[in-house]
């Protein structure tokens, strides 16, 4: 008896017994990962040597220009805190010709009294840092979190302000300043006349607001479902989650103050109280180039260190990724 036999088509419409290599190839959509691929230079010119030479000499070009215009200043005034005033005048791009003079360090903070306005430049920044962070996150949170009625018009208020140039609120904020409203006391010579007119700043309220318009909303109505009020939304749910937002605005702050010349040449008239920014070029005329040089290094300090532990903030995000479950 004869058996006929089927045998079921192969998965695709494929014959069985066909060359499994000349079968028909699927086309990749445009959704593949060869999109993922795609660059100024494609994998496959990439791993030709001259072009991958040629690019990797470019990015080392790039890379020691870069680092030559951005550390070029600062490493030179570094030498040339160490250096004689003649090494300086007469061959300045010399690598200590003459030798080191470490005296010039122990000059600028001792005789020039440099440490007294050392701790008056850091008065300045750390008050100046504080009421900038306390104005900046509680206007932040009553604009962005609790939302009040008339908070797109204090939102547009605050934006109004950036397009007032600084120069001309000199003359009202200095006269209220020499007397202030309803207190009817002065506020020159006191470290509060830089302070309180720090805190007014409109690009960190705005800047602390987009913030807090990006943190997840499932956050702030479960912590009012279980009964948190404002303040402890505040203290314990938003600002735990701006550690990334705070460390920028703290940076901006305090090299702003490190380095404001204008404002507290006008309100510290008194070399008692005068940060490093406003007493030394007054002293340029009196000191020697070398001393003077060396002075301008100790107060670079403070910024590049405070740069150097808050930077990994300016380049990571903050970790929410459990701060919302389900």
């Amino acid at each position: 008896m004869l058996r006929v036999t089927t045998t079921s088509p192969a998965p695709g419409g494929a014959d069985p017994g066909q060359d499994p290599s000349r079968r028909p190839r699927r086309r990749r959509g445009r959704g593949s990962d060869d999109s993922n691929d795609r660059g100024i230079v494609s994998p496959s010119d990439w791993r030709r040597r001259g072009i991958r030479r040629s690019l990797r000499t470019s990015h080392v070009v790039l890379l020691a220009i870069l680092a030559f215009t951005g550390l070029g200043p600062i490493l030179w005034l570094g030498k040339a805190a160490i250096t004689p005033t003649q090494d300086t005048l007469r061959t300045p791009m010399a690598i200590f010709p003459n030798g080191v003079d470490w005296e010039n360090l122990q000059a600028a903070w001792s005789t020039i009294h440099l440490d007294v306005q050392f701790l008056n430049t850091v008065w300045v920044a750390l008050g100046s840092w504080a009421i900038q962070i306390l104005v900046a996150t509680t206007a932040g949170f009553a604009l962005s979190v609790l939302k009040p009625k008339y908070g797109p018009i204090l939102n547009g208020l605050v934006l109004a302000t950036l397009f007032v140039p600084a120069v001309v609120l000199l003359v009202p904020l200095y006269l209220t300043i020499l007397d202030v409203p309803f207190l009817g006391v002065s506020l020159i010579n006191t470290f509060w006349a830089v302070w309180l007119p720090a805190g007014a700043s409109a690009f960190n309220i705005l800047l602390v607001k987009r913030f807090f318009d990006n943190l997840p909303p499932e956050i702030f109505e479960a912590a009012r479902t279980d009964g948190a009020g404002p303040f402890r939304l505040f203290f314990s749910i938003v600002l735990p989650m701006s550690k990334p937002i705070l460390g920028v605005v703290s940076v901006f702050a305090i090299i702003a103050a490190w380095k404001d010349y204008l404002w507290p040449s006008l309100v510290l008239a008194d070399p008692k109280v005068q940060p490093l920014s406003v007493r030394l070029p007054l002293l340029q005329q009196t000191i020697e180039l070398d001393v003077y040089l060396a002075a301008l290094a100790i107060s670079t300090l403070i910024p590049i260190i405070l740069f150097v532990l808050f930077q990994g903030l300016f380049l990571r995000s903050a970790g929410l990724g459990g701060a919302v479950k389900g």
